[in-house]
């Protein structure tokens, strides 16, 4: 029974995610949610007391997810390497290379939210901050380490660096959804990708930059 409980929350939870990236949190009934999870207003009332305790848990949900993605993908890429520039290239190939990135209706659900700021659901906006942080500071200690051992090319701003990944992604989303292309997010990261490692290569030996 209990089993049973846990998964008929998930369910909705599921659902909720669902319908929230099709048409945003705001524009999602409750009666759409539970037609998407096959359950009864019952049953929803048994697990949240409100579309927007609904909204904080997907929301929450998606944080830890996120939070656990980017862990593991960041212990993969430093397996693969011990160099912190090929840790970094591989980091955005393999963060590239997820199913998400090549979705038909690619989105984001901490966008919908901030998108969406008068929805009433406590505590979204630290819970989204607090992710976006968490990509910043890692991707800033990376590039720390990288500049220690491969400095720029030209001059260039770390903290701007460091949120380059996610806001490409962000706004690849956009235009992915506007021009129908799924391919658009992976090929856009591919182009983040192919800078990082073109500003930070080595100059050629025998060209006018390069140093012994």
């Amino acid at each position: 029974m209990v089993r049973d409980s846990a998964a008929t929350r998930e369910r909705i939870l599921d659902a909720a995610f669902r319908v929230t990236l099709d048409r945003g949190f705001a524009s999602a009934s409750l009666e759409q949610i539970l037609a998407e999870a096959g359950v009864t207003k019952g049953a929803f009332f048994h697990h949240f007391a409100s579309k927007a305790e609904l909204g904080r848990a997907i929301l929450d949900r998606y944080a830890v997810e996120d939070q656990q993605m980017l862990e593991r993908l960041w212990d993969q890429a430093d397996r693969l390497s011990r160099d912190p520039l090929q840790q970094l290239l591989l980091f955005i190939g393999l963060y590239g290379d997820l199913d998400d990135m090549a979705a038909d209706d690619p989105g984001c659900l901490f966008a919908s939210f901030i998108y969406e700021r008068q929805l009433g659901v406590e505590g979204a906006h630290e819970v989204i901050e607090t992710a976006v942080r968490a990509w910043r500071t890692k991707l800033r200690h990376k590039l720390d380490e990288v500049v220690e051992r491969y400095p720029p090319r030209v001059p260039v701003d770390l903290d701007a660096l460091a949120d380059l990944v996610y806001s490409v992604t962000e706004g690849a989303y956009v235009v992915a959804r506007a021009t129908h292309d799924p391919g658009l997010v992976r090929g856009q990261l591919v182009q983040v990708r192919n800078y990082i490692e073109l500003l930070f290569a080595p100059p050629p030996i025998g060209s006018p930059t390069a140093t012994v």
